[in-house]
């Protein structure tokens, strides 16, 4: 294995200095070495840096990035150009990255007070990167979603923590779009927003022993923007925590769209006060509520092992379209209010399919 470190580029690492054309000149000699070569970046240093492209294809089959030190991006008064992302990794293929006590700071705050409605970076951006593994990175404050993974095929990511403030506004944990295969395990998630969105054209999603909280769950969604038609299926979420969360299981359509989220199961997961444990919600951001025409259909939904508490008495929301959603199952659900004494409930709205030893109890169209 060769290492790159980004210091014999011209990195400084004071925290002041834009260290980002050292660290390309860096990249650049990884990916075109044709054996395996990890760029370095050393423990003990601070790296500020405006803008950071990683691009490929490389000559190597494999590639690595050692992240030992901090990363940190501009406040929003020294950013230039483009507002879309901010570290962008695309087309690099067998891309391993080994966080190893580093992180990643958006420098979020300064967006969230002066950017509140307008278009904020992501920290980090995947595109069209296969057999990516993340492993041990840490990631804080950014201005909008902290990681993006799209049109990636085989992603697995490990041993994440990432973190920022309750209120700050759209700051999801992961974006997935357009990808297959991915992999979030063994990992912490508290941020301002959803803990993984799983959007349009995405398939066989697995996410596994996942910490929760705050944040808005984990969600399929939204669907069916301006008319589109997208897809989701093969979702699983096993042995996962919601603490504090403004949602748990949710997917979320919008009404005049079209397309399907079939074959999606959350399975063994605890609740802690979260406030809507279980939702499906059909007519989200709906300009006409109720809307009559196409949907995106959703289908095969199965909620298995859920135990723990709802901070509101409505534990279990069941919103379909007019057209409904079918097959959907309920198997050993046991929610109660976080209140002692005080009964939770069940709304459901054109959902068909069984529940079996759930609380609360209810029923859905057979």
């Amino acid at each position: 294995m060769t290492y790159v470190n980004v210091m014999d580029q011209g990195a400084r690492g004071d925290g002041t200095t834009d260290d980002s054309n050292a660290i390309l000149s860096a990249w650049q000699s990884v990916c075109g070495m044709s054996g395996p070569t990890t760029l370095l970046i050393p423990s003990g240093k601070v790296f500020f840096v405006k803008r950071l492209g990683f691009n490929g294809p490389c000559k190597a089959q494999s590639v690595g990035i050692q992240l030992a030190g901090k990363i940190v991006a501009p406040t929003i008064d020294a950013w230039v150009g483009d507002k879309g992302s901010w570290i962008v990794i695309s087309n690099v293929n067998g891309l391993t990255i080994d966080g190893q006590g580093g992180i990643i700071d958006g420098n979020g705050s300064s967006w969230w007070e002066n950017c509140k409605t307008c278009q904020r970076p992501t920290s980090l951006r995947f595109q069209n990167c296969n057999g990516l593994v993340v492993n041990s990175l840490s990631m804080t404050n950014s201005a909008q979603a902290h990681i993006s993974v799209s049109s990636c095929v085989g992603a697995k990511f490990s041993q994440m923590n990432i973190t920022a403030p309750e209120n700050s506004p759209n700051t999801d944990g992961f974006d997935i779009a357009g990808s297959k295969f991915i992999t979030i395990q063994d990992s912490t998630i508290a941020t301002g927003d959803d803990c993984i969105a799983i959007n349009g054209g995405s398939s066989n999603i697995n996410a596994t022993r996942l910490f929760c909280g705050p944040g808005h769950g984990i969600s399929v969604g939204s669907l069916g923007r301006n008319g589109a038609h997208e897809t989701v299926e093969e979702v699983y979420v096993y042995n996962c925590s919601f603490t504090g969360t403004t949602n748990g299981a949710r997917i979320k359509t919008v009404p005049g769209g079209s397309g399907y989220a079939r074959k999606i199961t959350f399975d063994q997961i605890i609740l802690n006060n979260a406030q809507n444990p279980i939702i499906i919600d059909q007519n989200y951001n709906a300009i006409a509520p109720n809307a009559v025409g196409q949907t995106v259909m959703v289908s095969e939904v199965t909620y298995r092992g859920f135990v723990g508490t709802s901070a509101k008495d409505l534990a279990i929301l069941l919103k379909c379209s007019t057209l409904g959603c079918f097959n959907i199952t309920f198997d050993n659900v046991d929610i109660v209010s976080s209140e002692p004494g005080k009964p939770a409930y069940a709304s459901v709205n054109n959902a068909h399919g069984t529940v079996t030893n759930t609380v609360p109890k209810f029923s859905l169209l057979s």
